[in-house]
């Protein structure tokens, strides 16, 4: 009787250890092996070709420009998303009397579809758009850009907007991890004649690790793996000015070139491995060690 109780819970984990295996470890083995063939739609037959598929990543000149803007964008929305998340939930947790809407408010844009954003960002940043108008209006003519259409602004502008729509969300963790805290702390520093800025660093930044590293996990695997922000915004142009690696990914797929895309498939996986799980041990132990 205690061996079967003992058991129970395997019971109900083996079902969807079952399911995750077939659908997600095995597809993910088989594509790794699919990466190192030359796996074409129009080629009956598949051949070992080696490295070859990761050599033509690293030697493509659209294939090196995806893989600088993806990092690109990886590295300021996580900037992005976490301070802008940060001071908003700072602000909003003081005693406002209008707070709650204000909260609803800044978080009600990641609760909105890409394709939404894009339908209304897409006019509001042409040349002609409202932002440009604005600043025109207000004598600040430098600032007029062509933000969807400047290759070298426009990966930058993919990432304002995903910040602009994201950083609520970061909020809300950031609000909840605040909350946590007991004034307490506040009240002891207080009395020790600790200002604000040595109370932020000392009692708010350790005590707020866990939300940091939730939102730093979440920003930086969501960076690295962008793809629908730059799809339905620039569709990777202009020219390939704005391509990512989820857009590569599409492209050889499309193309009917499934070896190589499986192999940049799996360079992706393998990048965000090496950068994310490093970075969630050094966290994980940071929090400990506070």
């Amino acid at each position: 009787m205690t061996r079967s109780k003992s058991m129970y819970g395997y019971y109900l984990v083996w079902p969807a250890l079952l399911i995750y295996t077939v659908f997600f470890v095995m597809p993910a083995i088989i594509g790794l092996y699919y990466s190192f063939t030359d796996w074409r739609l129009d080629r009956i037959g598949i051949k070992f070709i080696g490295f070859d598929n990761f050599n033509k990543i690293f030697t493509d000149d659209t294939l090196t420009l995806a893989l600088k803007n993806t990092f690109i964008f990886a590295l300021a929305t996580v900037v992005g998303k976490n301070v802008i998340g940060l001071v908003l939930a700072i602000a909003l947790n003081m005693r406002l009397k209008s707070r709650n809407f204000l909260r609803a408010i800044f978080y009600s844009p990641s609760i909105l579809s890409v394709l939404v954003i894009s339908i209304v960002f897409t006019p509001i940043l042409r040349t002609e758009g409202m932002v440009n108008r604005f600043f025109d209006a207000i004598g600040l003519h430098f600032l007029s850009q062509a933000w969807l259409t400047n290759p070298h602004l426009v990966i930058w502008t993919v990432a304002l907007v995903a910040i602009w729509q994201q950083a609520g969300f970061q909020m809300a963790i950031y609000l909840a991890g605040l909350q946590s805290i007991s004034k307490e702390y506040y009240e002891a520093a207080t009395i020790d004649g600790a200002g604000a800025w040595r109370s932020f660093t000392n009692i708010t930044v350790p005590l707020l690790l866990p939300a940091i590293n939730i939102n730093l996990m979440l920003t930086l695997i969501g960076g690295l793996k962008v793809f629908s922000e730059v799809f339905v915004l620039t569709s990777g142009g202009p020219g390939n000015s704005s391509q990512v690696v989820g857009t590569i990914i599409l492209r050889a797929f499309g193309e009917g070139n499934w070896g190589l895309g499986t192999a940049i498939n799996t360079l992706l996986f393998l990048i965000v491995s090496l950068i994310a799980i490093p970075l969630l041990v050094f966290m994980r132990r940071k929090e400990v060690t506070e």
